[in-house]
Protein backbone atom coordinates (compact mmCIF):
# COMPACT_ATOMS: atom_id res chain seq x y z
CA UNK A 1 0.00 0.00 0.00
CA UNK A 2 2.95 2.41 0.90
CA UNK A 3 4.43 1.27 -2.60
CA UNK A 4 1.11 2.21 -3.83
CA UNK A 5 0.52 6.15 -2.60
CA UNK A 6 4.36 6.83 -3.69
CA UNK A 7 4.12 5.93 -6.84
CA UNK A 8 0.96 8.04 -7.12
CA UNK A 9 2.30 11.20 -5.64
CA UNK A 10 5.32 10.92 -7.79
CA UNK A 11 2.83 11.16 -10.61
CA UNK A 12 1.13 13.52 -9.98
CA UNK A 13 4.57 15.84 -8.98
CA UNK A 14 5.11 14.73 -12.87
CA UNK A 15 1.48 15.89 -13.92
CA UNK A 16 1.71 19.28 -12.15
CA UNK A 17 4.53 20.05 -15.30
CA UNK A 18 1.98 19.03 -17.91
CA UNK A 19 -1.26 20.75 -16.95
CA UNK A 20 -0.22 23.12 -19.69
CA UNK A 21 -1.52 20.38 -21.88
CA UNK A 22 -4.26 20.82 -24.37
CA UNK A 23 -7.08 18.41 -23.62
CA UNK A 24 -9.31 19.44 -26.33
CA UNK A 25 -9.84 16.03 -28.28
CA UNK A 26 -9.66 14.23 -25.22
CA UNK A 27 -12.65 16.15 -23.86
CA UNK A 28 -14.26 15.72 -27.00
CA UNK A 29 -14.53 11.68 -26.11
CA UNK A 30 -14.28 11.61 -22.29
CA UNK A 31 -14.85 13.76 -19.73
CA UNK A 32 -11.98 11.82 -17.35
CA UNK A 33 -10.83 8.56 -15.84
CA UNK A 34 -10.92 7.76 -12.08
CA UNK A 35 -9.71 5.41 -9.97
CA UNK A 36 -12.11 4.50 -6.24
CA UNK A 37 -10.46 2.51 -3.79
CA UNK A 38 -11.47 1.30 -0.44
CA UNK A 39 -10.61 2.85 2.49
CA UNK A 40 -10.92 1.40 6.06
CA UNK A 41 -12.03 4.65 7.13
CA UNK A 42 -13.83 6.70 5.00
CA UNK A 43 -15.24 3.36 2.77
CA UNK A 44 -15.39 3.87 -1.32
CA UNK A 45 -13.09 6.73 -2.25
CA UNK A 46 -11.62 8.51 -5.20
CA UNK A 47 -8.18 7.97 -5.18
CA UNK A 48 -7.35 9.45 -8.41
CA UNK A 49 -8.50 11.34 -11.12
CA UNK A 50 -6.96 12.24 -14.89
CA UNK A 51 -6.38 14.30 -16.31
CA UNK A 52 -5.44 16.88 -13.55
CA UNK A 53 -7.51 19.39 -15.73
CA UNK A 54 -10.68 17.60 -15.31
CA UNK A 55 -13.29 18.97 -12.88
CA UNK A 56 -15.87 17.38 -10.97
CA UNK A 57 -17.81 18.84 -7.96
CA UNK A 58 -18.41 16.91 -4.34
CA UNK A 59 -21.20 15.98 -5.08
CA UNK A 60 -20.56 14.25 -8.49
CA UNK A 61 -17.15 12.60 -6.48
CA UNK A 62 -19.65 10.80 -3.90
CA UNK A 63 -22.07 9.67 -6.47
CA UNK A 64 -19.22 8.02 -8.65
CA UNK A 65 -17.20 6.50 -5.59
CA UNK A 66 -20.80 4.84 -4.11
CA UNK A 67 -22.18 3.63 -7.87
CA UNK A 68 -18.73 2.17 -8.74
CA UNK A 69 -18.32 -0.80 -6.02
CA UNK A 70 -21.59 -3.32 -6.70
CA UNK A 71 -23.61 -4.24 -3.45
CA UNK A 72 -21.93 -6.25 -1.15
CA UNK A 73 -24.65 -7.90 -1.61
CA UNK A 74 -23.84 -8.88 -4.90
CA UNK A 75 -21.10 -11.07 -4.17
CA UNK A 76 -18.93 -10.32 -7.37
CA UNK A 77 -15.92 -11.80 -7.04
CA UNK A 78 -13.08 -11.12 -9.78
CA UNK A 79 -14.05 -8.75 -12.48
CA UNK A 80 -17.23 -6.89 -13.10
CA UNK A 81 -17.80 -4.38 -16.03
CA UNK A 82 -21.21 -2.17 -16.23
CA UNK A 83 -22.40 1.32 -16.68
CA UNK A 84 -24.00 3.96 -14.70
CA UNK A 85 -25.60 7.25 -15.35
CA UNK A 86 -25.68 10.42 -12.93
CA UNK A 87 -27.06 13.44 -12.82
CA UNK A 88 -24.28 16.44 -13.03
CA UNK A 89 -24.29 18.26 -9.80
CA UNK A 90 -25.68 21.85 -10.08
CA UNK A 91 -22.86 24.82 -10.26
CA UNK A 92 -20.29 22.86 -13.25
CA UNK A 93 -20.55 25.15 -16.20
CA UNK A 94 -22.56 23.20 -18.84
CA UNK A 95 -20.42 21.22 -21.81
CA UNK A 96 -19.77 22.88 -25.20
CA UNK A 97 -17.67 20.44 -26.86
CA UNK A 98 -20.46 18.45 -28.01
CA UNK A 99 -22.01 21.51 -30.31
CA UNK A 100 -21.04 20.03 -33.63
CA UNK A 101 -21.37 16.44 -32.65
CA UNK A 102 -25.06 17.17 -31.93
CA UNK A 103 -26.21 19.05 -34.44
CA UNK A 104 -25.47 15.96 -36.70
CA UNK A 105 -26.66 12.75 -34.35
CA UNK A 106 -29.31 11.25 -34.08
CA UNK A 107 -31.29 12.88 -30.82
CA UNK A 108 -31.07 9.46 -29.00
CA UNK A 109 -27.38 9.45 -29.17
CA UNK A 110 -26.76 13.34 -28.28
CA UNK A 111 -24.72 14.01 -25.69
CA UNK A 112 -26.46 15.65 -22.61
CA UNK A 113 -24.38 18.15 -20.99
CA UNK A 114 -26.87 17.24 -17.30
CA UNK A 115 -25.70 14.20 -16.76
CA UNK A 116 -22.74 12.05 -16.79
CA UNK A 117 -22.18 8.02 -18.19
CA UNK A 118 -19.56 6.13 -16.29
CA UNK A 119 -18.12 2.85 -17.51
CA UNK A 120 -17.22 0.39 -14.31
CA UNK A 121 -14.18 -2.24 -14.08
CA UNK A 122 -14.38 -3.45 -10.75
CA UNK A 123 -12.02 -5.99 -9.74
CA UNK A 124 -12.14 -7.84 -6.25
CA UNK A 125 -9.97 -11.03 -5.39
CA UNK A 126 -8.59 -12.34 -2.23
CA UNK A 127 -5.58 -10.89 -0.71
CA UNK A 128 -4.24 -11.85 3.03
CA UNK A 129 -2.21 -9.02 2.58
CA UNK A 130 -4.71 -6.68 3.16
CA UNK A 131 -6.55 -5.93 6.40
CA UNK A 132 -10.04 -6.76 5.19
CA UNK A 133 -8.82 -9.84 2.89
CA UNK A 134 -9.42 -8.18 -0.34
CA UNK A 135 -8.18 -6.11 -3.31
CA UNK A 136 -11.19 -3.93 -3.95
CA UNK A 137 -10.57 -1.28 -6.79
CA UNK A 138 -12.63 0.42 -10.11
CA UNK A 139 -11.50 2.25 -12.84
CA UNK A 140 -14.34 4.51 -13.91
CA UNK A 141 -14.33 6.00 -17.35
CA UNK A 142 -16.75 9.41 -17.39
CA UNK A 143 -18.07 10.55 -20.68
CA UNK A 144 -21.30 12.40 -21.76
CA UNK A 145 -21.62 10.17 -24.66
CA UNK A 146 -24.25 7.38 -24.32
CA UNK A 147 -21.90 4.95 -26.62
CA UNK A 148 -22.50 2.18 -24.59
CA UNK A 149 -20.69 -0.84 -25.91
CA UNK A 150 -17.77 1.30 -27.10
CA UNK A 151 -16.96 2.32 -23.62
CA UNK A 152 -17.19 -0.81 -21.89
CA UNK A 153 -14.87 -2.06 -24.58
CA UNK A 154 -12.36 0.93 -23.80
CA UNK A 155 -12.59 0.52 -19.91
CA UNK A 156 -12.33 -3.07 -20.51
CA UNK A 157 -8.75 -2.44 -22.56
CA UNK A 158 -7.63 0.62 -19.84
CA UNK A 159 -8.60 -0.75 -16.19
CA UNK A 160 -6.60 -4.38 -16.90
CA UNK A 161 -3.62 -2.91 -17.66
CA UNK A 162 -3.88 -0.38 -15.08
CA UNK A 163 -3.66 -3.22 -12.36
CA UNK A 164 -1.25 -4.61 -14.13
CA UNK A 165 1.20 -1.73 -14.86
CA UNK A 166 0.12 1.40 -12.77
CA UNK A 167 -1.33 5.01 -12.87
CA UNK A 168 0.82 5.21 -15.91
CA UNK A 169 -1.04 3.27 -18.30
CA UNK A 170 -4.20 5.47 -17.63
CA UNK A 171 -1.58 8.65 -18.18
CA UNK A 172 -0.77 6.68 -21.83
CA UNK A 173 -4.46 5.95 -22.16
CA UNK A 174 -5.11 9.37 -22.27
CA UNK A 175 -2.85 10.71 -24.53
CA UNK A 176 -3.73 8.20 -26.86
CA UNK A 177 -7.36 9.10 -26.77
CA UNK A 178 -6.50 12.94 -27.05
CA UNK A 179 -5.03 12.27 -30.22
CA UNK A 180 -8.09 10.20 -31.52
CA UNK A 181 -10.28 11.88 -34.99
CA UNK A 182 -13.20 13.71 -33.39
CA UNK A 183 -16.39 11.69 -33.39
CA UNK A 184 -18.25 13.13 -36.11
CA UNK A 185 -21.54 11.52 -36.94
CA UNK A 186 -21.37 9.33 -40.33
CA UNK A 187 -17.83 8.61 -40.03
CA UNK A 188 -16.02 5.29 -39.35
CA UNK A 189 -13.02 5.88 -36.84
CA UNK A 190 -9.84 3.84 -36.26
CA UNK A 191 -9.08 4.10 -32.25
CA UNK A 192 -6.00 3.14 -31.15
CA UNK A 193 -5.83 2.38 -27.36
CA UNK A 194 -3.03 0.36 -25.45
CA UNK A 195 -1.91 -2.23 -28.25
CA UNK A 196 -5.70 -2.37 -29.47
CA UNK A 197 -7.18 -0.45 -32.72
CA UNK A 198 -11.12 -0.93 -31.99
CA UNK A 199 -13.39 -0.15 -35.41
CA UNK A 200 -16.48 1.95 -35.10
CA UNK A 201 -18.56 4.42 -36.92
CA UNK A 202 -20.28 7.21 -35.49
CA UNK A 203 -23.93 7.10 -36.21
CA UNK A 204 -25.44 10.13 -38.05
CA UNK A 205 -28.99 10.88 -38.35
CA UNK A 206 -28.94 8.30 -41.69
CA UNK A 207 -27.51 5.80 -39.49
CA UNK A 208 -27.09 2.31 -41.06
CA UNK A 209 -24.73 0.55 -39.79
CA UNK A 210 -21.89 -0.99 -42.40
CA UNK A 211 -19.39 -3.91 -41.84
CA UNK A 212 -15.93 -2.84 -40.88
CA UNK A 213 -13.62 -2.26 -44.26
CA UNK A 214 -10.53 -1.41 -42.33
CA UNK A 215 -7.71 -3.79 -40.41
CA UNK A 216 -8.56 -3.46 -36.37
CA UNK A 217 -7.61 -5.61 -33.56
CA UNK A 218 -11.96 -4.72 -32.41
CA UNK A 219 -14.71 -4.18 -34.63
CA UNK A 220 -17.78 -3.44 -32.70
CA UNK A 221 -20.82 -3.34 -35.29
CA UNK A 222 -22.20 -0.60 -32.77
CA UNK A 223 -21.17 2.20 -30.84
CA UNK A 224 -24.43 1.95 -28.57
CA UNK A 225 -26.55 -0.94 -29.06
CA UNK A 226 -25.95 -4.28 -26.40
CA UNK A 227 -26.98 -7.47 -27.37
CA UNK A 228 -31.00 -7.08 -26.88
CA UNK A 229 -31.65 -10.38 -26.69
CA UNK A 230 -29.95 -11.40 -24.00
CA UNK A 231 -31.53 -8.79 -22.05
CA UNK A 232 -35.17 -10.22 -22.95
CA UNK A 233 -34.58 -13.64 -23.27
CA UNK A 234 -36.82 -14.53 -20.93
CA UNK A 235 -39.24 -11.92 -21.18
CA UNK A 236 -40.26 -12.41 -24.54
CA UNK A 237 -43.88 -12.69 -24.26
CA UNK A 238 -43.64 -9.11 -22.42
CA UNK A 239 -42.24 -7.47 -25.41
CA UNK A 240 -44.72 -5.22 -26.19
CA UNK A 241 -46.06 -4.98 -22.85
CA UNK A 242 -42.83 -3.07 -21.95
CA UNK A 243 -42.98 -1.07 -24.90
CA UNK A 244 -46.03 0.67 -24.46
CA UNK A 245 -44.60 0.82 -20.53
CA UNK A 246 -41.22 2.43 -21.92
CA UNK A 247 -43.25 4.37 -24.23
CA UNK A 248 -45.07 6.16 -21.84
CA UNK A 249 -42.32 6.60 -19.16
CA UNK A 250 -44.56 4.68 -16.43
CA UNK A 251 -41.97 4.28 -13.64
CA UNK A 252 -40.20 1.24 -14.00
CA UNK A 253 -37.95 -0.83 -10.91
CA UNK A 254 -35.65 -3.52 -12.76
CA UNK A 255 -33.86 -6.14 -10.07
CA UNK A 256 -31.41 -8.01 -10.56
CA UNK A 257 -28.52 -9.51 -8.42
CA UNK A 258 -25.62 -7.80 -10.18
CA UNK A 259 -25.36 -4.02 -11.82
CA UNK A 260 -23.64 -5.89 -14.83
CA UNK A 261 -27.52 -7.14 -15.17
CA UNK A 262 -29.56 -3.94 -14.12
CA UNK A 263 -27.50 -2.03 -16.33
CA UNK A 264 -27.81 -3.75 -19.65
CA UNK A 265 -31.59 -4.29 -19.19
CA UNK A 266 -32.06 -0.67 -18.22
CA UNK A 267 -30.71 -0.06 -21.49
CA UNK A 268 -32.00 -2.43 -23.28
CA UNK A 269 -35.29 -1.12 -22.17
CA UNK A 270 -34.47 2.70 -23.03
CA UNK A 271 -33.56 1.23 -26.31
CA UNK A 272 -36.77 -0.13 -27.06
CA UNK A 273 -38.73 3.22 -28.46
CA UNK A 274 -35.54 4.07 -30.81
CA UNK A 275 -35.42 6.63 -32.82
CA UNK A 276 -37.46 8.29 -30.56
CA UNK A 277 -35.73 9.34 -27.38
CA UNK A 278 -36.39 8.65 -24.01
CA UNK A 279 -36.80 11.77 -21.95
CA UNK A 280 -37.48 10.28 -18.57
CA UNK A 281 -34.93 9.76 -16.54
CA UNK A 282 -32.85 6.54 -15.87
CA UNK A 283 -30.20 4.96 -13.33
CA UNK A 284 -28.64 1.54 -15.21
CA UNK A 285 -27.90 1.16 -11.90
CA UNK A 286 -28.52 2.44 -8.44
CA UNK A 287 -27.92 2.27 -4.58
CA UNK A 288 -29.54 3.06 -1.13
CA UNK A 289 -26.79 6.14 -0.64
CA UNK A 290 -27.94 7.75 -4.10
CA UNK A 291 -29.21 11.56 -2.89
CA UNK A 292 -32.08 10.92 -4.31
CA UNK A 293 -33.30 8.07 -3.03
CA UNK A 294 -35.69 9.54 -0.40
CA UNK A 295 -37.08 10.81 -3.21
CA UNK A 296 -37.89 7.81 -5.11
CA UNK A 297 -38.75 5.42 -2.11
CA UNK A 298 -41.38 8.10 -0.07
CA UNK A 299 -45.23 6.63 -1.07
CA UNK A 300 -46.02 10.03 0.05
CA UNK A 301 -46.55 10.56 -3.57
CA UNK A 302 -46.95 8.47 -6.99
CA UNK A 303 -42.95 7.27 -8.16
CA UNK A 304 -41.83 9.67 -10.95
CA UNK A 305 -40.95 8.64 -14.40
CA UNK A 306 -38.08 6.72 -14.24
CA UNK A 307 -36.38 3.31 -14.66
CA UNK A 308 -34.24 2.14 -11.73
CA UNK A 309 -31.45 -0.58 -11.94
CA UNK A 310 -30.96 -2.27 -8.72
CA UNK A 311 -29.89 -5.10 -7.04
CA UNK A 312 -29.87 -4.36 -2.82
CA UNK A 313 -32.86 -6.75 -1.73
CA UNK A 314 -33.89 -3.87 0.56
CA UNK A 315 -35.34 -2.05 -2.52
CA UNK A 316 -37.64 -5.02 -2.84
CA UNK A 317 -39.54 -3.64 0.09
CA UNK A 318 -39.16 0.02 0.02
CA UNK A 319 -40.07 -0.21 -3.59
CA UNK A 320 -43.04 -2.62 -3.29
CA UNK A 321 -45.43 0.32 -4.08
CA UNK A 322 -43.92 0.89 -7.35
CA UNK A 323 -46.51 -0.21 -9.93
CA UNK A 324 -43.82 -1.73 -12.47
CA UNK A 325 -41.25 -4.27 -11.16
CA UNK A 326 -39.08 -6.57 -13.29
CA UNK A 327 -37.34 -9.09 -11.73
CA UNK A 328 -34.29 -10.56 -14.06
CA UNK A 329 -33.37 -14.49 -13.47
CA UNK A 330 -29.61 -14.90 -11.57
CA UNK A 331 -29.12 -17.43 -14.04
CA UNK A 332 -29.34 -17.26 -18.06
CA UNK A 333 -29.51 -21.50 -17.76
CA UNK A 334 -33.17 -20.98 -17.37
CA UNK A 335 -35.25 -22.55 -20.01
CA UNK A 336 -36.64 -19.02 -21.75
CA UNK A 337 -39.42 -20.98 -23.61
CA UNK A 338 -40.68 -21.44 -20.25
CA UNK A 339 -41.96 -17.85 -19.78
CA UNK A 340 -41.67 -16.02 -17.01
CA UNK A 341 -45.21 -15.22 -15.94
CA UNK A 342 -46.98 -12.04 -15.22
CA UNK A 343 -47.93 -11.31 -11.87
CA UNK A 344 -50.95 -9.44 -12.41
CA UNK A 345 -51.47 -9.57 -8.38
CA UNK A 346 -50.82 -6.27 -5.70
CA UNK A 347 -48.83 -9.29 -3.47
CA UNK A 348 -45.17 -9.14 -4.11
CA UNK A 349 -44.31 -11.34 -1.35
CA UNK A 350 -42.45 -13.88 -3.57
CA UNK A 351 -40.64 -10.82 -4.89
CA UNK A 352 -37.20 -11.88 -3.29
CA UNK A 353 -37.13 -15.37 -5.05
CA UNK A 354 -39.22 -15.20 -8.62
CA UNK A 355 -38.15 -13.54 -11.88
CA UNK A 356 -41.08 -12.24 -13.89
CA UNK A 357 -42.60 -8.61 -14.56
CA UNK A 358 -44.57 -7.73 -11.62
CA UNK A 359 -47.54 -5.07 -12.72
CA UNK A 360 -51.24 -4.37 -12.82
CA UNK A 361 -51.20 -2.33 -16.38
CA UNK A 362 -53.38 -3.51 -19.30
CA UNK A 363 -51.82 -2.91 -22.62
CA UNK A 364 -53.70 -0.52 -25.08
CA UNK A 365 -52.80 -2.75 -27.84
CA UNK A 366 -53.35 -6.61 -28.35
CA UNK A 367 -50.62 -8.57 -28.50
CA UNK A 368 -48.73 -9.50 -31.61
CA UNK A 369 -48.10 -13.26 -31.24
CA UNK A 370 -45.60 -12.91 -34.86
CA UNK A 371 -42.59 -11.73 -33.06
CA UNK A 372 -42.82 -13.99 -29.76
CA UNK A 373 -43.22 -16.94 -32.29
CA UNK A 374 -40.27 -16.00 -34.39
CA UNK A 375 -37.82 -15.72 -31.65
CA UNK A 376 -39.27 -18.66 -29.87
CA UNK A 377 -38.55 -20.56 -32.86
CA UNK A 378 -34.77 -19.34 -33.46
CA UNK A 379 -34.34 -20.49 -29.48
CA UNK A 380 -35.27 -23.68 -30.56
CA UNK A 381 -33.53 -23.72 -33.51
CA UNK A 382 -29.94 -22.04 -31.40
CA UNK A 383 -29.98 -19.10 -33.83
CA UNK A 384 -27.50 -17.02 -32.93
CA UNK A 385 -28.27 -14.09 -29.93
CA UNK A 386 -27.07 -11.41 -32.74
CA UNK A 387 -29.53 -12.60 -35.22
CA UNK A 388 -32.30 -12.96 -32.60
CA UNK A 389 -31.35 -9.07 -31.37
CA UNK A 390 -31.19 -8.16 -34.98
CA UNK A 391 -34.81 -9.15 -35.46
CA UNK A 392 -35.89 -8.09 -32.08
CA UNK A 393 -34.84 -4.53 -33.09
CA UNK A 394 -35.91 -4.46 -36.31
CA UNK A 395 -39.30 -5.32 -34.67
CA UNK A 396 -39.34 -2.87 -31.66
CA UNK A 397 -38.06 -0.11 -34.99
CA UNK A 398 -41.06 -0.85 -37.31
CA UNK A 399 -43.39 -0.32 -34.37
CA UNK A 400 -42.50 2.66 -33.01
CA UNK A 401 -42.12 4.06 -36.43
CA UNK A 402 -45.75 3.00 -37.18
CA UNK A 403 -46.34 4.89 -33.57
CA UNK A 404 -44.39 8.24 -34.91
CA UNK A 405 -45.42 8.46 -38.42
CA UNK A 406 -49.28 9.72 -37.70
CA UNK A 407 -47.59 12.38 -35.76
CA UNK A 408 -44.65 13.54 -37.80
CA UNK A 409 -47.38 13.98 -40.26
CA UNK A 410 -49.36 15.86 -38.66
CA UNK A 411 -46.84 18.13 -36.93
CA UNK A 412 -45.79 18.91 -40.52
CA UNK A 413 -49.51 20.83 -41.30
CA UNK A 414 -48.40 23.13 -38.80
CA UNK A 415 -45.51 24.36 -40.83
CA UNK A 416 -47.00 28.01 -42.27
CA UNK A 417 -46.84 28.19 -45.79
CA UNK A 418 -43.71 29.75 -46.87
CA UNK A 419 -45.21 32.19 -48.97
CA UNK A 420 -45.97 33.69 -45.75
CA UNK A 421 -42.72 34.14 -44.79
CA UNK A 422 -41.55 37.98 -45.46
CA UNK A 423 -37.84 39.24 -45.40
CA UNK A 424 -39.11 42.53 -43.58
CA UNK A 425 -41.07 41.11 -40.60
CA UNK A 426 -40.10 38.50 -38.05
CA UNK A 427 -40.41 34.19 -38.85
CA UNK A 428 -43.93 32.98 -38.04
CA UNK A 429 -43.80 30.15 -35.22
CA UNK A 430 -45.79 27.07 -36.23
CA UNK A 431 -49.24 26.73 -35.18
CA UNK A 432 -49.54 25.14 -31.97
CA UNK A 433 -50.40 20.87 -31.90
CA UNK A 434 -54.10 20.46 -31.23
CA UNK A 435 -54.30 16.44 -29.69
CA UNK A 436 -58.07 16.02 -30.46
CA UNK A 437 -56.97 17.62 -34.04
CA UNK A 438 -54.65 14.97 -34.54
CA UNK A 439 -56.45 12.43 -33.24
CA UNK A 440 -59.25 13.17 -35.72
CA UNK A 441 -56.12 12.67 -38.39
CA UNK A 442 -55.87 9.07 -36.87
CA UNK A 443 -59.55 7.32 -39.24
CA UNK A 444 -57.20 8.11 -42.16
CA UNK A 445 -54.00 8.00 -41.92
CA UNK A 446 -52.73 6.43 -38.51
CA UNK A 447 -50.77 3.25 -37.74
CA UNK A 448 -53.34 0.69 -39.29
CA UNK A 449 -50.72 2.32 -42.86
CA UNK A 450 -47.81 0.55 -41.35
CA UNK A 451 -48.69 -1.75 -39.02
CA UNK A 452 -51.68 -4.98 -38.85
CA UNK A 453 -51.53 -4.35 -35.13
CA UNK A 454 -54.84 -3.28 -33.46
CA UNK A 455 -56.10 -2.08 -30.51
CA UNK A 456 -56.90 1.47 -28.70
CA UNK A 457 -54.46 3.54 -30.47
CA UNK A 458 -55.98 6.25 -29.29
CA UNK A 459 -56.05 5.80 -25.76
CA UNK A 460 -52.17 4.97 -26.38
CA UNK A 461 -51.47 8.01 -27.87
CA UNK A 462 -53.74 10.57 -25.37
CA UNK A 463 -51.65 8.55 -22.49
CA UNK A 464 -48.33 9.63 -24.51
CA UNK A 465 -49.32 13.15 -24.91
CA UNK A 466 -49.02 13.50 -20.70
CA UNK A 467 -45.67 11.51 -20.27
CA UNK A 468 -42.46 13.59 -20.72
CA UNK A 469 -40.93 11.63 -23.55
CA UNK A 470 -43.79 13.34 -25.84
CA UNK A 471 -43.21 16.70 -24.13
CA UNK A 472 -39.15 15.91 -25.23
CA UNK A 473 -39.75 15.05 -28.60
CA UNK A 474 -42.58 18.10 -29.52
CA UNK A 475 -40.44 20.61 -27.56
CA UNK A 476 -37.26 18.87 -30.03
CA UNK A 477 -39.19 18.92 -33.24
CA UNK A 478 -41.25 22.27 -32.64
CA UNK A 479 -37.44 23.93 -31.81
CA UNK A 480 -35.90 22.40 -35.40
CA UNK A 481 -39.27 23.57 -36.61
CA UNK A 482 -38.54 27.70 -35.34
CA UNK A 483 -35.39 26.70 -36.32
CA UNK A 484 -36.10 26.13 -40.15
CA UNK A 485 -38.48 29.03 -40.40
CA UNK A 486 -35.98 31.41 -38.88
CA UNK A 487 -33.45 30.46 -41.93
CA UNK A 488 -36.26 30.64 -44.26
CA UNK A 489 -36.53 34.11 -43.30
CA UNK A 490 -33.19 34.70 -43.40
CA UNK A 491 -32.66 33.21 -46.56
CA UNK A 492 -35.78 35.55 -47.92
CA UNK A 493 -34.15 38.69 -46.39
CA UNK A 494 -30.40 38.22 -48.16
CA UNK A 495 -32.34 37.32 -51.63
CA UNK A 496 -33.96 40.57 -51.05
CA UNK A 497 -33.53 44.01 -52.66
CA UNK A 498 -32.71 46.69 -49.62
CA UNK A 499 -31.39 49.11 -51.92
CA UNK A 500 -34.50 49.11 -53.15
CA UNK A 501 -36.42 48.98 -49.63
CA UNK A 502 -34.56 51.62 -48.32
CA UNK A 503 -35.75 54.85 -50.90
CA UNK A 504 -37.82 56.93 -48.66
CA UNK A 505 -37.21 54.98 -45.15
CA UNK A 506 -36.14 57.13 -42.21
CA UNK A 507 -32.98 57.05 -40.78
CA UNK A 508 -34.38 55.50 -38.17
CA UNK A 509 -35.99 52.43 -40.10
CA UNK A 510 -32.85 51.97 -41.59
CA UNK A 511 -30.92 51.66 -38.18
CA UNK A 512 -34.01 49.54 -37.04
CA UNK A 513 -33.13 47.24 -39.91
CA UNK A 514 -29.76 46.96 -39.36
CA UNK A 515 -29.98 46.12 -35.68
CA UNK A 516 -32.84 43.41 -35.88
CA UNK A 517 -30.72 41.74 -39.01
CA UNK A 518 -27.71 41.66 -36.64
CA UNK A 519 -30.22 40.71 -33.46
CA UNK A 520 -31.30 37.54 -35.83
CA UNK A 521 -27.97 36.83 -37.08
CA UNK A 522 -26.93 36.39 -32.98
CA UNK A 523 -30.49 34.66 -31.61
CA UNK A 524 -29.57 31.96 -34.50
CA UNK A 525 -26.21 31.82 -33.00
CA UNK A 526 -26.97 31.27 -29.71
CA UNK A 527 -29.66 28.88 -30.45
CA UNK A 528 -27.26 26.53 -32.56
CA UNK A 529 -29.43 27.50 -36.21
CA UNK A 530 -27.30 25.41 -38.93
CA UNK A 531 -27.56 28.72 -40.82
CA UNK A 532 -25.40 28.52 -43.82
CA UNK A 533 -22.14 30.30 -44.91
CA UNK A 534 -23.28 31.63 -48.08
CA UNK A 535 -26.72 33.28 -46.57
CA UNK A 536 -24.20 35.29 -43.57
CA UNK A 537 -21.99 36.27 -46.10
CA UNK A 538 -25.05 37.15 -48.59
CA UNK A 539 -26.57 38.78 -45.10
CA UNK A 540 -23.47 41.31 -44.71
CA UNK A 541 -23.28 42.32 -48.23
CA UNK A 542 -27.09 43.70 -47.91
CA UNK A 543 -26.10 45.54 -44.23
CA UNK A 544 -22.72 47.03 -46.00
CA UNK A 545 -25.93 48.32 -49.34
CA UNK A 546 -27.93 49.63 -46.38
CA UNK A 547 -25.40 50.94 -44.31
CA UNK A 548 -23.99 53.11 -47.10
CA UNK A 549 -27.19 55.20 -47.28
CA UNK A 550 -27.09 56.53 -44.08
CA UNK A 551 -24.69 59.79 -43.20
CA UNK A 552 -21.25 59.30 -42.22
CA UNK A 553 -21.91 59.97 -38.69
CA UNK A 554 -24.24 56.54 -37.99
CA UNK A 555 -22.01 54.98 -40.66
CA UNK A 556 -19.04 55.69 -37.88
CA UNK A 557 -21.45 54.56 -34.74
CA UNK A 558 -22.80 50.94 -37.02
CA UNK A 559 -19.48 49.97 -37.87
CA UNK A 560 -17.78 50.59 -34.77
CA UNK A 561 -20.46 48.94 -32.64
Amino acid sequence: MEREILERDLFSKKEDKRNILSWETLSQWIHCICVVTFDLELGQALEYTYPPTAVLLEEDKTNICYLAFPDSNSGCMGDTRYHIRIRQAAGLSPCSHHQVYNQNCPIFLQADSCYFYGFVYFRQVKDPSLPRGYFQKSVIVLTRLPFISLFLEVVGLIAPEFFKSGFSSIEAACHEINVWPLPLPGDTVSLPLLGTVIQAQIPSETYKATSGTLSASTVLPSVHELNTFDCFVHFVHHIQLLWELVLIAEPIVVMASSPTKTSQMVQALVSMIMPLMYYADYRPYFTIHDSEFKEYTTRTHAPPPIILGVTNPFFAKTLQHWPHILKVADSTKTDPVQKHKLKKGSNLKMLDCNPGLYTQYTTFLQKDKSIVKKLLKGIETKRPSEVQSALLRKYLLELTHSFIIPLERYMSTLMPLQKNISPYKAAPAPWPFNPDEFVATLETAGPQLTTGIKGDWIGLYRRFFRSPNFSGWFNARYKRMSHKLQMLQLQALSDADLKDWVQGKQEVEVVDMILKIRCRLQQCESDDVPLSKEIRQQLQLRLDDIVCTLPDDLKTVLTTS
